[in-house]
């Protein structure tokens, strides 16, 4: 199970901060690429974040399996699935009935981010509580995990940015990343469905 939920760790991870970046060239047609709309994006990503990192925290107590994290990555990949073609006619929207100033920005960065990002932001939490076996290891399991999700981070961050993006462009890499998401959900459903 530990390779498993590691190496999910660093896809997740990646997923996450590509999406980000992503997000950056959906807004960009709508909201420019300022510091206004890096602030709005950057802003949800740490509130999808903290949402996240409380609701795992808090759902592993109660069910300390990871099919909570597989369910996540599902939910989010589906979700992921959607955007190429929800994406144009949403801004479009928000840009008619709120404008291009601050709140169209953050209106916008939620809608693209705040629910993947959120599910993803769960795994980190739940990969820890699932890989404890002491109370004696904590510090070591809690860093393990996050210093391997924030490789995939970085990872995720500079493929996107200097190779996806100019290669294949963001509608199809954001079907690359819901499609990588729906296996790292298949490979978390076929570990252990408990731990102690």
């Amino acid at each position: 199970m530990e390779a498993v939920l590691l190496a999910n760790a660093f896809f997740v991870g990646g997923v996450l901060m590509g999406f980000e970046m992503l997000g950056s060239r959906y807004l960009f047609p709508y909201f420019g690429g300022g510091i206004g709309t890096w602030a709005g994006l950057i802003s949800t990503v740490l509130a999808a974040l903290t949402i996240g990192y409380f609701a795992g925290g808090a759902v592993v107590d109660r069910h300390p399996t990871p099919r909570v994290i597989a369910s996540s990555c599902l939910f989010a990949a589906a979700y992921l699935s959607f955007v190429p073609l929800a994406a144009d006619p949403l801004m479009t929207a928000i840009m008619s009935a709120v404008g291009y100033g601050p709140s169209g920005i953050l209106i916008a960065s939620a809608c693209l981010l705040l629910v993947p990002l959120s599910l993803l932001g769960t795994f980190s939490p739940v990969a820890v509580r699932l890989l404890l076996r002491s109370t004696e290891e904590t510090g070591r399991v809690a860093g393990l995990v996050y210093g391997i999700s924030t490789i995939g981070n970085i990872f995720g961050t500079l493929f996107t940015t200097f190779y996806l993006i100019p290669t294949i462009g963001s509608r199809e890499i954001t079907y690359v990343y819901a499609a990588v998401l729906a296996f790292c959900a298949l490979s978390l459903l076929l570990v252990p469905k408990a731990v102690r």
